[in-house]
């Protein structure tokens, strides 16, 4: 077996045996690896708290034919906003459901893994309503399926847009019009996000606009992902 060094971020962990925890990782070099930490569950252990969903850590392994092995762990984000407020960890939980659904194993995807730690970060420094729909909607803009929010996604006519449908692909028109109705303040703060301007819309407040969207971008992952979020059926709506 090999030893490498990776950074990572823990998107799930369950159970092995009476002391081991396997891991899902998306690690920096690598993609999504999975591993095993044996050991951490046991109360002597010194890094088994650093292996737990959402933590970000640079790793020691051993490579495995099917699991990796875990010999080392230092943490590189505590991320502890996230971890001492149950709503907020939620939605970072949602974000790193979305990551583990669409990465493939063993696959490297550098950029996806900058964009799930800013995330994090992001959502650790502000508790704004717009990082995890902002995060989704990166994401499926990643992956080259964003929906189309600069125009009518029927006729290309650029304003008013005043309806989004998953169906047609993004917002529309009147004259297209169907699915659920959009605000204008809605329509702007889609622009913004997808149009590379997510820091901009995070500066604004945290109006209803902000959950309409929030309600839009998830709608929009859970379509790609043909299932509903599972750590979404556990946060509070607005809308």
């Amino acid at each position: 077996m090999s030893l490498y060094r990776d950074e990572a971020v823990v998107l799930r962990t369950w159970k092995l045996g009476e002391a081991d925890r396997i891991l899902v990782l998306y690690t920096r070099a690598r993609g999504k690896v999975r591993a095993v930490a044996k050991g951490v569950r046991k109360t002597k252990s010194k890094f088994g708290a650093r292996l737990e969903p959402t933590g970000h850590v640079a790793l020691q392994l051993y490579e495995g034919r099917e699991l990796d092995i875990v010999t080392q762990a230092e943490t590189l984000d505590n991320f502890g906003p996230l971890r001492d407020d149950l709503d907020r960890l939620t939605r970072a939980t949602s974000m790193l459901e979305a990551v583990d659904a669409v990465a493939e194993d063993r696959h490297p995807d550098p950029p996806l893994y900058a964009m799930l730690v800013g995330a994090l970060r992001t959502l650790a420094a502000r508790d704004h309503p717009l990082v995890v729909p902002g995060f989704f909607l990166k994401l499926l803009a990643h992956e080259g399926i964003s929906p189309r929010v600069d125009a009518c996604a029927v006729c290309d006519v650029e304003e008013p847009l005043v309806a989004f449908d998953l169906g047609e692909g993004g917002l529309l028109c009147p004259e297209h019009r169907r699915g659920a109705g959009v605000s204008p303040e809605a329509v702007e703060l889609l622009q913004l996000v997808l149009g590379g301007r997510l820091g901009e819309a995070l500066n604004q407040p945290a109006g209803e606009a902000a959950f309409e969207v929030e309600g839009i971008a998830t709608r929009a992952m859970e379509h790609h992902l043909e299932r509903r979020l599972r750590s979404d059926q556990l946060l509070p709506h607005t809308s």
